[in-house]
């Protein structure tokens, strides 16, 4: 399956690719542009304007974007991924090292705990609705306290839609697919593979990348490890510092 995607930056930019968290879409990336390379945010399945059909497990998703790589004419790129992107990427790195130069995690949620994911796909089983944008605006102050204004409109304009039906605005993700991607995020951790240089971006306070994960990149993977000094939406909150990060590891 082809996932519908967003591209960004100059037309012969070195390729990048960008894999979303679960309830985001491909043009969350527009910043990434900035360090002047051919970025391709794709919605995963089940995300924007990708089609949602099953099965949703990290192979499928891996498939996806290997799938869409292909029809782009991408060969090898660098892989960035945040949260459940950030699993993903790990696993097209396995799957296919050798498309992947290097690899960015910003605060990937690999290997996390069983509890948080019941928890947490308890919470999706309904999409959430919004009598107008400036309700869904405050909703998503809430739940990103310390993302810069910029990412927050581009959130509302381009993964907020207005139901035909009720009149209400909702964002474009669904839930079967977004419960199960909590399950996937709980199985047993994987590391990148070693012949992949990784950067990984941790969140000094989301508590999202577990002991675990971080073990087994030491153990199996060519993995840096840096703190940054926000929470868990770390290119939202802390875009300067993030560019500042992957600029250094991907030249």
């Amino acid at each position: 399956m082809t996932l519908h995607g967003y591209a960004f930056g100059p037309e012969g930019g070195a390729p990048l690719v960008a894999l979303h968290g679960v309830r985001g879409f491909g043009g969350r990336w527009k910043r990434l542009a900035e360090l002047g390379r051919r970025v391709h945010g794709f919605d995963l399945r089940g995300h924007g304007d990708s089609p949602d059909v099953a099965p949703w497990t990290l192979e499928q998703h891996t498939s996806d974007v290997l799938s869409t790589m292909d029809v782009l004419g991408l060969s090898t790129v660098d892989l960035v991924g945040h949260s459940f992107g950030g699993c993903v990427a790990v696993h097209v790195a396995r799957a296919a090292p050798g498309r992947v130069r290097r690899l960015v995690l910003l605060d990937p949620a690999v290997g996390i705990s069983r509890r948080a994911a019941r928890d947490e796909a308890a919470k999706s089983l309904v999409v959430p609705s919004f009598g107008s944008v400036e309700e869904a605006r405050a909703d998503r102050a809430v739940r990103w306290p310390d993302a810069q204004p910029s990412f927050v409109d581009d959130e509302l304009t381009g993964n907020l839609v207005r139901d035909a039906t009720d009149g209400r605005w909702r964002p474009r993700w669904r839930p079967t697919v977004v419960v199960t991607a909590y399950s996937e995020m709980a199985r047993p951790a994987v590391a990148p593979p070693k012949e992949v240089p990784t950067l990984l971006l941790r969140s000094v306070s989301a508590g999202v990348v577990r002991p675990g994960f971080l073990a087994a990149c030491a153990r199996d993977g060519d993995v840096r490890v840096v703190d940054v000094d926000c929470g868990h939406m770390v290119l939202e909150a802390r875009p300067e510092e993030t560019l500042r990060h992957l600029g250094d590891f991907l030249d």
